[in-house]
């Protein structure tokens, strides 16, 4: 859970630092409101710096339009990444945002968000105010309307799919709602020169999906292409690529693809094939989720660094994300398929199934290495798993998760606290404490999920070669929450590296006298280097 003082606007010295010298490390952490202009910017803005005392700090973009300023159309500030001290973790403004992120007030009162996340409605909306600067409402209300924006300025959209992805039931309320906040209408800000640079090309819609540096996206790839499914995934030394399901039964599915924005910007790019209009709000979430676009780097490390076994970790990888999933029940039947075998033969395992279960593309998704979509909870309920090569026990689990997925005992609702997930999970046979947590870190992105009975975990975090039992290793980790996650991650890197610098018979020189970079240096298929424990006590290779 966040602290107070991680969720305060930082001291306005270190607020002028960045902004004098444009540090992208506090974009989306704070934003500046100029008085004189009644608009509001990132800290990475180009324009000539305002005076001093012509500025006011706001911790969020709700908070700086709910006082009245509109974003700077030079900086953007729809592209800055989203404050990710609050939108990870069980804090309930966390989970509620979380919620809010996903559509939850388009169609409900702020009640019944409240109700989700187990608090009154006006202990919501004083939490909101009080930490936010803005009320529940204030929130959703920017969030749709900055991504209608980013749609307005970089896509050759129709202004009514623009109102209609960023969750508006009508175009008349789009454009009045637009015109009373930032005092144009759409079609002027498409108008403008810039509007158009960025548009479309060759069907594909593109976006850019900013993010605070540093980033290692070459080791986000790597983890990736480890475990591509063949025909439901493509990566590539440039890129990650995959089939998006349509928008209902019956739709046209399509595909897209995720790689780095040209020209060393702190973005990825998105290119979406496909007639998605109405699922694009949900698109780029899940890819900020999978890609863990909206983390701060900086809060991170200096939360884990005071461990003495992190601080050298974090050093070395300071740009090391969590590699989420796209579908949660995606992730949830590859973790069971991967118990007891390597990763290799469970992608094996999953690649089967999606071929026989999942829905067939047409042809024309061939040329990109795309042929089916992966299985829906339904397909697998009742499916005969016995010539996929995986045991009964195993294809018993995997028919379990399914059927408790369509009845409702397990789920992937973002309002869940980590406990309350994992005690939800772990009541299915089958399914222990490793793979619950395993699923909440790649299926939810959940920065705290640690799985303790992790075998190389237990040996990673000594340094004389002893073993940590997983009570000792869990009470370790309690000085690293709400990160343990990442401090997971780290250590099965780093355990992963040290066995091929051991077994390495000579260091390599490169022609210039310097080290020759080392296999150890790209991200391993495995995650967790070898062993871990199921429920049964027995160990998975």
């Amino acid at each position: 859970m966040p602290s107070p003082e991680s969720t305060a606007l930082p001291p306005r010295r270190v607020c002028e630092q960045a902004r004098l010298s444009r540090d992208p490390r506090f974009d989306g952490l704070f934003f500046i409101a100029v008085t004189s202009t009644r608009i509001y910017c990132r800290p990475v803005c180009p324009v000539h710096p305002p005076k001093p005392s012509n500025i006011t700090y706001y911790r969020n973009a709700a908070a700086a339009e709910a006082a009245g300023f509109r974003p700077c159309l030079r900086c953007r500030p729809e592209l800055s990444p989203s404050d990710g001290a609050w939108r990870r973790g069980d804090a309930a403004v966390s989970r509620a945002l979380k919620l809010i992120e996903q559509g939850a007030l388009a169609g409900q009162p702020v009640a019944a968000l409240a109700h989700r996340v187990n608090l009154g409605e006006r202990q919501l909306r004083r939490l909101f105010v009080e930490r936010l600067g803005a009320s529940p409402v204030g929130v959703h209300g920017t969030r749709r309307l900055l991504f209608a924006k980013q749609l307005l300025t970089e896509t050759a959209l129709p202004i009514t799919d623009v109102a209609l992805a960023a969750g508006f039931g009508s175009l008349r309320r789009f454009n009045a709602t637009f015109k009373d906040a930032y005092r144009m209408a759409p079609r002027d800000l498409r108008r403008r020169p810039a509007a158009a640079s960025d548009a479309q090309h060759a069907g594909a819609l593109t976006l850019r999906l900013g993010y605070r540096p540093p980033y290692d996206f070459e080791s986000m790839l790597g983890f990736l292409r480890g475990r591509a499914l063949p025909g439901v995934e493509h990566v590539d030394d440039h890129g990650y690529a995959r089939v998006v399901a349509g928008d209902g039964p019956g739709a046209a599915p399509g595909w897209l693809r995720v790689g780095p924005w040209p020209g060393g910007e702190h973005a990825l790019k998105l290119e979406l094939h496909a007639p998605l209009a109405p699922r694009l709000f949900d698109i780029v979430g899940r890819l900020r989720r999978m890609f863990d676009l909206d983390a701060d780097p900086r809060a991170i490390a200096m939360a884990l660094s005071a461990d003495p076994r992190l601080k050298p970790l974090l050093r070395k990888r300071p740009g090391l994300r969590l590699p989420s999933g796209w579908d949660g029940f995606e992730i949830a039947v590859r973790a069971i398929l991967g118990q007891q075998v390597s990763v290799a033969a469970a992608r094996t395992f999953a690649a089967r199934i999606a071929q026989r279960f999942g829905m067939p593309l047409p042809a024309e998704h061939a040329a990109h290495g795309l042929a089916h979509l992966f299985p829906t909870p339904a397909a697998l309920a009742d499916a005969d798993l016995a010539d996929i090569g995986i045991t009964r026990t195993r294809a018993e689990t995997v028919r379990t998760i399914a059927r408790a997925l369509l009845d409702g005992r397990v789920d992937f609702r973002v309002e869940r606290t980590l406990d309350d997930f994992v005690a939800h999970w772990t009541a299915l046979p089958g399914i222990g404490p490793w793979t619950a947590h395993y699923i909440a870190l790649r299926a939810l992105g959940h920065p705290d999920a640690f799985p303790a009975d992790d075998l190389v975990l237990q040996k990673a975090v000594p340094l004389d070669g002893s073993r940590m039992t997983a009570k000792a290793l869990t009470l370790r980790a309690e000085a690293w929450r709400p990160w343990r996650g990442y401090a997971t991650l780290q250590l099965w890197r780093d355990a992963m590296a040290a066995p091929v610098a051991a077994t390495a018979k000579r260091t390599p020189v490169s022609k210039r006298g310097g080290l020759a970079p080392a296999a150890s240096q790209r991200l391993p298929a495995r995650d967790d280097g070898s062993l871990r424990r199921d429920r049964t006590g027995r160990t998975n290779p």
